[in-house]
C-alpha cells in the first residue's frame, strides 16, 4: 500500500514550524466537525498535532473527512499555522496544521475502550487489548522513561569498569527462598530446568574467573503470589564486584541514584543515604523498608504499663511480648466506626486488637483509662508526645506482630489522613544493614537464611555462629526509597570452610549441600576473591521514577495477579503430544 511518509513527527511541532509544509503519519485521536471547521487530532509516539479542514476552501477534504473514525491510520500534508485559540497545556498548543490533503493508510473498528489516559475501563479490559492500551500516552511515556533508564544504567556502568555477561535462563533447580519455575527436558527425560530467580550462583562464579566486575540487566523468574508490585517475571539490574567492602557498593550505586535522579526527573538528590541498622527500622518503623518522609514513629511502652491493671497488657509483657503505640497525630475525631476500621485493619497483620486512648479538650477518652493510674497514662502521654486531639493506637502481642501490625497502621493512618499524597516529589533513600544472618522457620523447626545462604555474616559475629547463630549479624544491605524496597545484596562468603558451616546450620548435608550447589563449593576451593554485590529491581525502580503503584503501568505486556497473559491467553494447555514427548502426565485434580 502507498502512502506518503511523514517529513515531522505529530508532536515535535513548534511555533519555529510556521509557514513549512509538513507530512504527518499517525491516529486519530478526536474529531470535531463545527460546520465551518474540521479539526482532527493526530497522535504519534511523540504527541498530538491539531488538524485543520476548511470546508469552504477544500469542500473535497471536508466530505472525505465524513469517512473518518478515531483509531483511524491516515497521512496528512499541509502547512503550519499560528493557532487562534492557543492551547498552552500541550507542547503543540500553539500551532496546527492546515490540510492540503490527507487519505486513510488504515481503518480500524471502534475500540473497546477510549485511547484516553483518564480511563475507566477495567485492567482486565484493558490487559485483554494491551496493544491497545500501549497507545495511551501516559504509558507510552512510562515505558519510553523505561528505555531512558536502561540506556543510563548501561552507560553508567560501562564508565565504572563493569562488563556486561549474559548467565544461563535455562539452569539447576536449588529449591531454596521461592518456588522454581520448572522447565521439563525432552532429551534427558524426567529431568527439568529451573528459570533462575536471580544469576545469585553464577555472579559469584565470574567473581572466580576473575571478571571483577559484572553487570547484566536480567529477566527473573519466581512462581509466588502476585500483587500490584510483584509479577512472576521481573527485571533485575543485576551486579558483582571483587575486592572489595560494602561501601563501595553504597558509593556505587548511590552515583546511579543520583544520576537517574537527575537525568530522568532533573532533580539533585543528596548523598551519602542514610543507613539505619536493621532492629531499629523494625522497633521504630515497624518495617525493614520504611517510608521516612513523615513521621508517626512506634513507641515502646512495655516498661511503663508491664504492672498495670489492664490484664492484656500485663500477660503480654510476662509472655516476653511487646507493647507499642503510634500518634495519630490530631485524630482525635475518628469515630467509632473508623476505629472499628482500623481494629479490623490490624487483625490482618496477626494483632490480637488495638487499644486507643483519645485525648480532646483537655480530657482522655479510653476503654482502658480505668486500668492505668496517672503516673503511668503521664509517661505514656510523654513518650508520645500527646497534644490536643491526638489518638493512641496500641497493640499488644508477640513482638514481631506488633511491630509488624503498628507498622502497617502507620502507613494506613498516612493514607486515611492524606500525609502520603502531599508527599509528591520528594524522595528519601536509605540502606538498611546489619540484617540478622539467620530466621526460625518454626514451620521447618530450623533455621533459615534470612536473605540467602550465600551472605557472609559479619566477621565480628563468627564467634557466635557456634553459641548463639539468631544472633549473628549478616554484611546484608537493602536500598530502600520511600517505603519501598528496591534492591538488596550482600558481601559472599568466600571462604569454603564458612560456606559449609553455614549449609550445616540451615541443616544441609555434605550431601544435600553438594547436590545443589556443589559447582559453586568446588570454584571455592580455587582462590575466590572478596566479593559482593547487589540487585535492584529495575520495575520498581522505574515505578518509583514514574510515580505509579502498579507494577503492570511500567511493563509492556504484564501479568494479572492471578498470572495469566489475558491478551495472549497464557499459560494454556498444550498438545498430549508434546506431554509425551517429554514424559509427562496430567493428573486430574
Amino acid at each position: 500500500m502507498q502512502f506518503r511518509q511523514r517529513t515531522h513527527k505529530c508532536g515535535e511541532l513548534r511555533e519555529i514550524h510556521i509557514g513549512k509544509n509538513v507530512i504527518l503519519n499517525g491516529w486519530i485521536s478526536r474529531i470535531r466537525d463545527l460546520g465551518g471547521l474540521i479539526f482532527i487530532d493526530l497522535r504519534d509516539r511523540w504527541g498530538i498535532a491539531q488538524l485543520v479542514i476548511l470546508p469552504e476552501t477544500h469542500p473535497h477534504l471536508a466530505e472525505k473527512a465524513k469517512e473518518l473514525h478515531s483509531e483511524y491510520v491516515i497521512w496528512a500534508a499541509g502547512s503550519i499555522r499560528s493557532r487562534e485559540n492557543p492551547n498552552p497545556n500541550i507542547p503543540t498548543g500553539f500551532i496546527e496544521v492546515l490540510l492540503d490533503d490527507f487519505e486513510v493508510i488504515n481503518k480500524s473498528e471502534l475500540p473497546p475502550f477510549e485511547i484516553i489516559d483518564d480511563l475507566q475501563t477495567s485492567e482486565e479490559i484493558r490487559l485483554k487489548y494491551r496493544y491497545l492500551d500501549l497507545r495511551r500516552p501516559s504509558l507510552q511515556k512510562n515505558l519510553i522513561t523505561r528505555h531512558r533508564v536502561y540506556q543510563i544504567i548501561h552507560q553508567y556502568f560501562d564508565e565504572n569498569e563493569f562488563v556486561e555477561i549474559e548467565t544461563p535462563v535455562l539452569m539447576k533447580s536449588t529449591p531454596e527462598g521461592a518456588r522454581d519455575f520448572l522447565v521439563p527436558s525432552r532429551l534427558n527425560k524426567g529431568k527439568f530446568y529451573a528459570l533462575p530467580q536471580s544469576p545469585q550462583i553464577f555472579k559469584q562464579i565470574l567473581m572466580i574467573s576473575g571478571f571483577d566486575r559484572y553487570v547484566q540487566i536480567v529477566k527473573c523468574f519466581r512462581d509466588e503470589d502476585l500483587r500490584s508490585d510483584r509479577q512472576p517475571e521481573f527485571t533485575q539490574i543485576d551486579l558483582e564486584m571483587s575486592f572489595i567492602k560494602r561501601e563501595d557498593i553504597f558509593s556505587l550505586i548511590e552515583g546511579l541514584m543520583k544520576r537517574l535522579w537527575k537525568e530522568i526527573l532533573n532533580i539533585d538528590i543528596i548523598t551519602p543515604f542514610q543507613k539505619i541498622k536493621y532492629e531499629y527500622a523494625m522497633n521504630t518503623f515497624g518495617s525493614d523498608k520504611p517510608d521516612l518522609r513523615f513521621g508517626l514513629e512506634i513507641k515502646d511502652i512495655t516498661e511503663i504499663v508491664k504492672n498495670s491493671g489492664f490484664k492484656v497488657f500485663t500477660d503480654t509483657f510476662n509472655k516476653n511480648g511487646k507493647i507499642a503505640l503510634i500518634n495519630a497525630k490530631k485524630c482525635g475525631n475518628f469515630s467509632r466506626k473508623q476505629i472499628d476500621e482500623l481494629q479490623d485493619f490490624t487483625k490482618k497483620y496477626g494483632a490480637k486488637g488495638l487499644a486507643t486512648i483519645k485525648y480532646q479538650n483537655g480530657e482522655i477518652f479510653s476503654p482502658i483509662a480505668k486500668f492505668l493510674n496517672e503516673a503511668e497514662i503521664n509517661q505514656i502521654f510523654e513518650i508520645a508526645e500527646v497534644e490536643e486531639n491526638d489518638l493512641l493506637l496500641i497493640i499488644a502481642d508477640e513482638k514481631h506482630k506488633c511491630l509488624s501490625a503498628l507498622g502497617a497502621l502507620r502507613l494506613e493512618i498516612a493514607r486515611r489522613t492524606g500525609i502520603l499524597y502531599n508527599l509528591e516529589n520528594i524522595y528519601n533513600f536509605c540502606w538498611i544493614i546489619d540484617f540478622p544472618l539467620f530466621e526460625w522457620d518454626s514451620t521447618e523447626n530450623r533455621l533459615s537464611p534470612m536473605h540467602h545462604p550465600f551472605t557472609s555474616p559479619n566477621i565480628e559475629d563468627l564467634q557466635l555462629l557456634d553459641t548463639d547463630p539468631l544472633k549473628v549479624r549478616a554484611y546484608a544491605y537493602d536500598l530502600v526509597i520511600n517505603g519501598a524496597e528496591i534492591g538488596g545484596g550482600s558481601i559472599r562468603i568466600y571462604d569454603n570452610e564458612i560456606q559449609q558451616k553455614i549449609f550445616k546450620l540451615l541443616g544441609l548435608g555434605e550431601d544435600d549441600a553438594n547436590e545443589k550447589f556443589g559447582f559453586l563449593l568446588d570454584a571455592l576451593r580455587y582462590g575466590a576473591p572478596p566479593h559482593g554485590g547487589i540487585a535492584l529491581g529495575l520495575d520498581r525502580l522505574v515505578m518509583t521514577l514514574v510515580g505509579t503503584e502498579n507494577i503492570r503501568n511500567v511493563i509492556a505486556f504484564p501479568k494479572t495477579t492471578s498470572g495469566l497473559s489475558l491478551m495472549d491467553g497464557s499459560p494454556s494447555f498444550v498438545d498430549k503430544k508434546q506431554l509425551d514427548e517429554l514424559g509427562i502426565q496430567l493428573i486430574k485434580e
